[in-house]
């Protein structure tokens, strides 16, 4: 497999270094995928929820506004069960990849954030992860992220994507110099 270049497209103007190529453009698929700590979440999500409403129709029958203060923890509850199931697609819905023959890039446009571009150099030294299923994932990157228990790592990648198996062979020839 060869790498071919993509003519330029527009927008990417200064984006891109001199003689720098694109190689690839894709998108993630939108699907609803749900894993095993999804499936925790989402239970203790509507334990939280069930409580909060719970709390709130106890404290409505005392009268007064009292029991809109459980509106707050219903409503995280509630966000932590459909989380999986509309927030990460509608995520992936708003996520571009672009292959370069220097760097790999990911491009999120999201309410309240904005657009954000982050690019990851492709070099000899990035050990590459293909995830063979459908839709395929091919990891090229990590970042230490900190969190409330402290610190934890993110694998950046071009994820759920239907061409991965091309994507990583791209991969690679930018690596060997071949792209």
């Amino acid at each position: 497999m060869t790498a071919s270049a993509v003519q330029t497209p527009t927008g990417w103007e200064g984006l891109l270094d001199p003689g720098e190529r694109i190689l690839w453009q894709g998108r993630p698929a939108t699907l609803i995928r749900v894993g095993g700590g999804d499936i925790l979440m989402m239970v203790f999500g509507t334990i939280f929820a069930g409580f909060a409403l719970f709390w709130m129709v106890m404290a409505a029958q005392g009268g007064g506004p009292f029991w809109l203060f459980g509106t707050i923890h219903f409503s995280l509850g509630l966000g932590i069960v459909l989380w999986p199931v509309l927030g990460r697609p509608f995520v992936r819905s708003r996520t571009w990849y672009t292959l370069t023959d220097r760097r790999a890039f990911i491009a999120r446009d999201l309410p309240l954030k904005g657009r954000d571009l982050k690019s990851y150099p492709v070099t000899p030294d990035n050990g590459l992860v293909f995830r063979d299923r459908e839709p395929g994932s091919v990891i090229f990157a990590s970042e230490w992220r900190v969190g409330r228990k402290g610190g934890y790592e993110t694998r950046i990648g071009f994820h759920d994507i239907a061409e991965a198996r091309q994507v990583y062979a791209l991969m690679r020839q930018v690596q060997r110099g071949a792209a």
